[in-house]
């Protein structure tokens, strides 16, 4: 169990190293075309027949995103006035959640509903659990499974985000080639970018598991 952990603390550390170092990479190299992120968000929208959504500039670093509730695509400034290969990569990925939620994508949609119960899970677990060690009683084993399932739906949460950004990368990667945005050359460096962003995905999912593991691990004894 220690061995996954630290399996995947490892994993995590080089997923955060490897988006830093690619993503910087390609975003000293400017597309030939000239596009920025947002004239690529936008512009993929309309091809798409998507005009309800608006693309926003949103402070910080890598902040991008969608938000469903408000149809609101946001690019961090690195990617909405950028024209590198990087910031493509990254608008279109944003722009391929934009498109999931438009055509009624499943596992985008599960996501959103798991949202609120994510947020809780993530809030009351680990309290419960040690509000619950304090106790020897039936109340404080019950308050500690509880955390636990609590814990769990914080975990399922992070294993739908999978395929919802596994899709997106795909749709983006379709979308710049067959819309012309990047030439064959510059596809490869967009593909390496969205790549980087998935494993920090793929690592996040394996700590949470490896964390829920031990956690029933060593309170499954106690209740023994």
């Amino acid at each position: 169990m220690y061995f996954l952990l630290i399996l995947a603390m490892m994993l995590s550390l080089y997923a955060q190293s490897n988006i830093s170092n690619t993503y910087n990479k390609y975003s000293r190299i400017a597309n030939r075309r000239g596009y920025t992120g947002a004239q690529v968000a936008t512009q993929m929208l309309q091809n798409s027949g998507i005009y309800d959504v608006r693309v926003e500039r949103v402070a910080g670093n890598l902040t991008d995103h969608y938000d469903p509730r408000t149809k609101t695509l946001r690019l961090s400034q690195s990617v909405y006035d950028s024209t590198s290969v990087a910031a493509l990569g990254v608008a279109a990925h944003e722009t391929g959640h934009a498109i999931q939620h438009d055509v009624g994508y499943a596992p985008l949609s599960l996501r959103s509903i798991f949202v609120p119960v994510a947020n809780l899970g993530s809030k009351l677990s680990l309290p419960l659990i040690f509000i619950g060690m304090f106790f020897t009683s039936n109340s404080g084993n019950m308050m500690i499974d509880l955390g636990i399932i609590f814990f769990a739906l914080s975990v399922a949460f992070t294993l739908i985000t999978l395929p919802v950004e596994f899709n997106a990368s795909s749709r983006a990667i379709t979308l710049l080639v067959d819309q012309n945005f990047l030439d064959e050359g510059e596809v490869g460096g967009a593909k390496k970018v969205l790549q980087a962003a998935a494993l920090t995905y793929v690592a996040a999912a394996i700590a949470a598991v490896a964390q829920l593991l031990r956690l029933i691990a060593i309170f499954g004894r106690r209740n023994d």
